[in-house]
Protein backbone atom coordinates (compact mmCIF):
# COMPACT_ATOMS: atom_id res chain seq x y z
CA UNK A 1 0.00 0.00 0.00
CA UNK A 2 1.51 3.36 -1.30
CA UNK A 3 -0.11 6.47 0.91
CA UNK A 4 -0.57 9.70 -1.18
CA UNK A 5 2.47 12.10 -1.12
CA UNK A 6 2.16 14.88 1.84
CA UNK A 7 1.22 18.48 -0.17
CA UNK A 8 -1.36 16.61 -2.46
CA UNK A 9 -4.12 14.47 -1.03
CA UNK A 10 -4.60 12.29 2.66
CA UNK A 11 -2.02 10.63 3.31
CA UNK A 12 -4.76 8.26 4.81
CA UNK A 13 -8.45 8.34 5.73
CA UNK A 14 -10.22 6.18 8.36
CA UNK A 15 -13.93 5.21 7.94
CA UNK A 16 -16.12 3.34 10.50
CA UNK A 17 -19.16 3.40 13.20
CA UNK A 18 -19.09 5.19 15.85
CA UNK A 19 -16.92 3.77 18.42
CA UNK A 20 -14.84 2.20 16.16
CA UNK A 21 -12.21 5.16 17.06
CA UNK A 22 -11.68 7.30 14.39
CA UNK A 23 -10.87 10.37 15.87
CA UNK A 24 -8.59 9.28 18.50
CA UNK A 25 -6.61 6.66 16.26
CA UNK A 26 -6.54 9.67 13.58
CA UNK A 27 -4.88 12.04 16.74
CA UNK A 28 -2.38 9.08 17.66
CA UNK A 29 -1.49 8.08 13.92
CA UNK A 30 -0.88 11.70 12.97
CA UNK A 31 1.44 12.02 15.44
CA UNK A 32 3.46 8.99 14.42
CA UNK A 33 3.40 10.37 10.74
CA UNK A 34 4.06 13.88 12.06
CA UNK A 35 1.22 15.18 10.00
CA UNK A 36 -1.83 17.24 10.95
CA UNK A 37 -5.53 15.76 11.97
CA UNK A 38 -9.05 16.60 10.26
CA UNK A 39 -12.02 15.49 11.54
CA UNK A 40 -14.95 15.99 8.63
CA UNK A 41 -17.65 16.16 11.91
CA UNK A 42 -15.65 18.69 13.49
CA UNK A 43 -15.42 20.91 9.90
CA UNK A 44 -19.13 20.46 9.48
CA UNK A 45 -19.77 21.89 13.59
CA UNK A 46 -17.18 24.80 12.33
CA UNK A 47 -19.21 25.71 9.22
CA UNK A 48 -23.19 25.30 10.90
CA UNK A 49 -21.48 26.92 13.99
CA UNK A 50 -23.17 24.42 16.32
CA UNK A 51 -23.06 20.48 17.68
CA UNK A 52 -23.49 17.77 14.97
CA UNK A 53 -26.65 16.95 17.27
CA UNK A 54 -28.16 19.92 17.01
CA UNK A 55 -27.98 20.14 13.13
CA UNK A 56 -30.22 17.54 13.47
CA UNK A 57 -32.81 18.93 15.56
CA UNK A 58 -32.72 22.45 14.05
CA UNK A 59 -32.30 21.49 10.07
CA UNK A 60 -32.81 17.68 10.08
CA UNK A 61 -30.70 15.08 8.77
CA UNK A 62 -30.59 15.91 4.82
CA UNK A 63 -29.23 19.43 5.61
CA UNK A 64 -26.04 17.88 7.69
CA UNK A 65 -25.68 14.86 5.17
CA UNK A 66 -25.49 18.06 2.40
CA UNK A 67 -22.88 20.08 5.46
CA UNK A 68 -21.19 16.81 5.17
CA UNK A 69 -20.60 16.06 1.94
CA UNK A 70 -19.46 19.52 1.07
CA UNK A 71 -16.67 18.60 4.03
CA UNK A 72 -15.38 15.37 3.08
CA UNK A 73 -15.07 16.64 -0.36
CA UNK A 74 -13.11 19.35 0.67
CA UNK A 75 -10.98 17.79 3.18
CA UNK A 76 -9.84 15.10 0.48
CA UNK A 77 -9.11 17.81 -2.21
CA UNK A 78 -7.09 19.74 0.13
CA UNK A 79 -5.77 17.98 3.41
CA UNK A 80 -2.33 16.45 3.56
CA UNK A 81 -2.77 14.24 6.83
CA UNK A 82 -4.48 11.86 8.48
CA UNK A 83 -8.39 12.43 7.60
CA UNK A 84 -11.21 10.86 9.89
CA UNK A 85 -14.82 10.33 8.53
CA UNK A 86 -17.67 11.05 10.10
CA UNK A 87 -19.79 7.44 10.72
CA UNK A 88 -22.09 7.89 7.88
CA UNK A 89 -20.10 10.09 5.11
CA UNK A 90 -19.51 6.90 2.75
CA UNK A 91 -23.31 6.28 2.38
CA UNK A 92 -22.82 9.55 -0.11
CA UNK A 93 -22.63 8.48 -3.64
CA UNK A 94 -20.25 11.31 -4.45
CA UNK A 95 -18.31 10.49 -1.71
CA UNK A 96 -18.07 7.13 -2.56
CA UNK A 97 -16.84 8.17 -5.95
CA UNK A 98 -14.51 10.55 -4.65
CA UNK A 99 -13.09 7.94 -2.36
CA UNK A 100 -12.31 5.38 -5.32
CA UNK A 101 -10.80 8.17 -7.13
CA UNK A 102 -8.62 9.10 -3.60
CA UNK A 103 -7.73 4.83 -4.13
CA UNK A 104 -7.29 5.21 -7.73
CA UNK A 105 -4.30 7.59 -7.17
CA UNK A 106 -2.79 5.88 -4.48
CA UNK A 107 -4.38 6.34 -1.38
CA UNK A 108 -5.15 4.73 1.35
CA UNK A 109 -8.40 3.59 3.14
CA UNK A 110 -8.94 2.13 6.75
CA UNK A 111 -12.08 0.12 7.76
CA UNK A 112 -11.85 0.77 11.61
CA UNK A 113 -13.61 -1.87 12.72
CA UNK A 114 -15.73 -2.88 16.18
CA UNK A 115 -18.25 -5.11 18.06
CA UNK A 116 -21.44 -3.90 19.40
CA UNK A 117 -20.19 -5.14 22.96
CA UNK A 118 -16.76 -2.69 22.55
CA UNK A 119 -18.11 -0.12 20.35
CA UNK A 120 -21.01 1.03 23.70
CA UNK A 121 -18.86 1.77 26.60
CA UNK A 122 -16.74 3.57 24.11
CA UNK A 123 -19.63 6.04 22.73
CA UNK A 124 -21.95 5.53 26.06
CA UNK A 125 -24.38 5.25 22.76
CA UNK A 126 -25.95 7.86 24.48
CA UNK A 127 -29.16 10.41 23.32
CA UNK A 128 -26.68 13.23 22.07
CA UNK A 129 -26.28 11.06 18.63
CA UNK A 130 -29.55 11.42 17.28
CA UNK A 131 -29.36 8.35 14.44
CA UNK A 132 -29.41 6.35 18.10
CA UNK A 133 -32.55 7.35 19.72
CA UNK A 134 -35.01 5.01 21.17
CA UNK A 135 -33.33 2.09 21.32
CA UNK A 136 -29.56 3.08 20.32
CA UNK A 137 -27.86 -0.83 20.91
CA UNK A 138 -30.53 -2.11 18.12
CA UNK A 139 -30.25 1.42 16.33
CA UNK A 140 -25.99 1.00 16.23
CA UNK A 141 -26.54 -2.61 15.21
CA UNK A 142 -28.95 -1.73 12.36
CA UNK A 143 -26.77 0.83 11.26
CA UNK A 144 -23.54 -1.05 11.13
CA UNK A 145 -25.47 -3.71 9.16
CA UNK A 146 -26.20 -1.39 6.67
CA UNK A 147 -23.02 0.45 6.44
CA UNK A 148 -20.59 -2.66 7.04
CA UNK A 149 -20.84 -3.43 3.04
CA UNK A 150 -20.06 0.07 2.33
CA UNK A 151 -16.90 0.52 4.39
CA UNK A 152 -15.69 -2.83 3.16
CA UNK A 153 -15.86 -1.92 -0.53
CA UNK A 154 -14.27 1.11 -0.31
CA UNK A 155 -11.47 0.34 2.27
CA UNK A 156 -7.96 -0.81 1.15
CA UNK A 157 -7.43 -1.96 4.62
CA UNK A 158 -9.58 -3.37 7.45
CA UNK A 159 -8.25 -3.11 11.27
CA UNK A 160 -10.54 -4.81 13.88
CA UNK A 161 -9.95 -2.22 16.96
CA UNK A 162 -11.85 -4.70 19.36
CA UNK A 163 -9.92 -4.94 23.33
CA UNK A 164 -6.85 -2.71 21.53
CA UNK A 165 -5.77 0.44 22.55
CA UNK A 166 -5.69 3.61 19.65
CA UNK A 167 -2.15 3.63 20.18
CA UNK A 168 -1.89 -0.12 19.32
CA UNK A 169 -4.50 0.28 16.08
CA UNK A 170 -2.81 3.47 14.95
CA UNK A 171 0.71 1.46 15.03
CA UNK A 172 -0.41 -1.37 12.54
CA UNK A 173 -1.69 1.49 10.26
CA UNK A 174 1.24 3.14 9.82
CA UNK A 175 3.15 -0.13 9.33
CA UNK A 176 0.79 -1.02 6.70
CA UNK A 177 1.32 2.39 5.23
CA UNK A 178 5.09 1.47 5.42
CA UNK A 179 4.27 -1.65 3.66
CA UNK A 180 5.81 -4.24 6.93
CA UNK A 181 2.94 -6.68 7.09
CA UNK A 182 5.65 -8.27 9.37
CA UNK A 183 5.61 -5.05 11.27
CA UNK A 184 1.92 -4.53 11.24
CA UNK A 185 1.57 -8.37 13.03
CA UNK A 186 3.58 -7.28 15.62
CA UNK A 187 2.41 -3.91 16.65
CA UNK A 188 -1.04 -5.98 16.58
CA UNK A 189 -0.12 -7.93 19.13
CA UNK A 190 -1.41 -6.84 22.56
CA UNK A 191 1.27 -5.73 25.22
CA UNK A 192 0.62 -6.82 29.36
CA UNK A 193 0.72 -2.50 29.39
CA UNK A 194 -1.97 -2.16 27.40
CA UNK A 195 -5.38 -0.15 28.38
CA UNK A 196 -9.35 -0.24 27.07
CA UNK A 197 -9.39 2.02 24.15
CA UNK A 198 -10.97 5.50 25.36
CA UNK A 199 -13.90 7.01 24.65
CA UNK A 200 -14.43 9.10 21.29
CA UNK A 201 -16.30 11.37 19.25
CA UNK A 202 -16.66 9.20 15.94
Amino acid sequence: MTPVPPGTRPVVVLVGPPGSGKSTVSRHLADLLGLAQRDTDTDVETTAGKPVADIFVDHGEPHFRELEREAVTTALATHDGVLALGGGAVLDEHTQAALAAYVAAGGAVVFLDVSLAHAAPRVGLNQSRPLLLGNPRARWAALMEARRPVYERVATLHVVTDARTPAQVAQEIRAHLAGGADAADRAAAPTPADTPAEQENA
